[in-house]
């Protein structure tokens, strides 16, 4: 009979197992690319403004921001490429994006762009210009100033060819000295620093900005700081519908498993208490005389106890052990179809651990029934049995 007990404990346990372990490796998985994506962690303004300094130093001390940068006109953060060694020789019409330290876009160990001289091509830029990081490209600019067309040109380091996913279009990460220079140039003012004339009155102090570059530090800080932007009076667009389609899947599954559990573990106990009631009914006279002995209600009591610690850990030994096939197998099935990776199912050392206090605690309180009966055992109902 307790053989019968251990079997319906773990039919009960690894079902639920299966479940927690679907619903943890699938919104595992969802999150997981929605992590992994730093394109999911944008907050992108609408429209244009006028974000001074000061403002980016404040948004830049939160908590929750992990990357900001000011942005120039769109109109202005554009420039011609072309490699003067590629045959035949390819114009390339490139949108530039400022970049900084901790640039999320990136691989960590890229080298970000210092001077007015570096960029980090995107895949796309790269491959129709035929370069690679070491690489030396020209970019050049026009503007019309007094009726007069104008164009340079600017010799450029390609530190790095930036992973496809960074940026699709045709691009590059430039520093935003560079991207201020730029639109300078292209506003008629002068850049002394690369030698580009114009007038002189362009001033550096107190730039405002029309745009900006900003990610939240993770998807769960997107709509606090959505909510932060837009009591300012900011317009954003992220892709917080996304993320909430994830979270709020997650708390459904977890309502859902839980509610599964309560039922199929209130069912379990309150069978396992019955049976101990019973058991101990069954060995009443082998208890009494125990206790006729000298073995105290404290200890008779421990009968029950042991045999439901015992079924417990039996029953969560066998229930993990079908866990694991099932897994395997689960995980062998359906990756490729919902293109989830390897983690359709899965589950990590401490949820086990924790079926396993569950399990235990679930059988101890299941054995009070058989303690009560066994703490109501007298002495002297064993001494016809001496």
């Amino acid at each position: 009979m307790s053989a019968c007990f251990v079997l319906a404990l773990a039919a009960t346990l690894a079902p639920m197992l299966v479940l927690f372990g679907l619903k943890f490796g699938i919104v595992s998985s969802m999150a997981e690319e929605l992590i992994q994506d730093p394109r999911n962690r944008e907050i992108r303004p609408v429209g244009s403004g006028h974000y001074e300094a000061k403002w980016f130093r404040s948004i830049s001390q939160r908590n929750d921001v992990a990357f900001i940068s000011p942005r120039t006109r769109a109109i202005a953060a554009t420039i011609s490429f072309q490699n003067p060694e590629a045959r035949p020789l390819q114009i390339v019409e490139a949108e530039l994006l400022p970049t900084a330290e901790g640039e999320p876009l990136l691989s960590v160990n890229t080298p970000i762009p210092q001077g007015m001289g570096e960029i980090i091509l995107s895949r796309s830029a790269a491959h129709k210009l035929k370069v690679s990081a070491g690489d030396t490209i020209d970019g050049s600019i026009a503007r019309v100033l007094g009726g007069k067309k104008e164009r340079v040109h600017l010799p450029l380091k390609v530190l790095a060819v930036a992973n496809p996913g960074a940026f699709v279009r045709d691009g590059a990460f430039v520093s935003l000295a560079l991207l201020i220079a730029l639109e300078d140039y292209r506003d008629g003012h002068a850049v002394p620093n690369l030698g580009w004339s114009g007038n002189l009155s362009a001033l550096n102090n107190d730039r405002r900005y029309p745009r900006f570059r900003l990610y939240a530090r993770s998807i769960n800080d997107v709509a606090i700081l959505r909510n932060a932007l837009e009591t300012q009076g900011i317009e954003v667009r992220t892709r917080s519908a996304d993320i909430e389609i994830v979270q709020s899947l997650d708390r459904n599954l977890s309502n859902i498993f839980w509610i599964i559990a309560i039922v199929a573990l209130s069912g379990f106990s309150l069978s396992l208490g019955s049976s101990l009631w019973a058991n101990v009914d069954r060995k009443r006279r082998e208890l009494s005389v125990m206790r006729l002995v000298g073995f105290r209600t404290n200890s008779i009591i421990w009968f029950p106890v042991m045999q439901a610690i015992f079924t417990s850990v039996l029953g969560w030994l066998l229930a993990s052990t079908i866990y694991l096939g099932v897994e395997q197998g689960l995980n062998q099935m359906f990756p490729t179809s919902l293109n989830m990776g390897n983690t359709i199912c899965q589950l990590l050392p401490i949820h086990y651990q924790w079926a396993a206090l569950f399990t235990l605690v679930s059988c101890i309180i299941a054995s009070a029934l058989g303690g009560l009966q066994a703490s109501r055992i007298e002495p002297s109902e064993g001494v016809r049995d001496v």
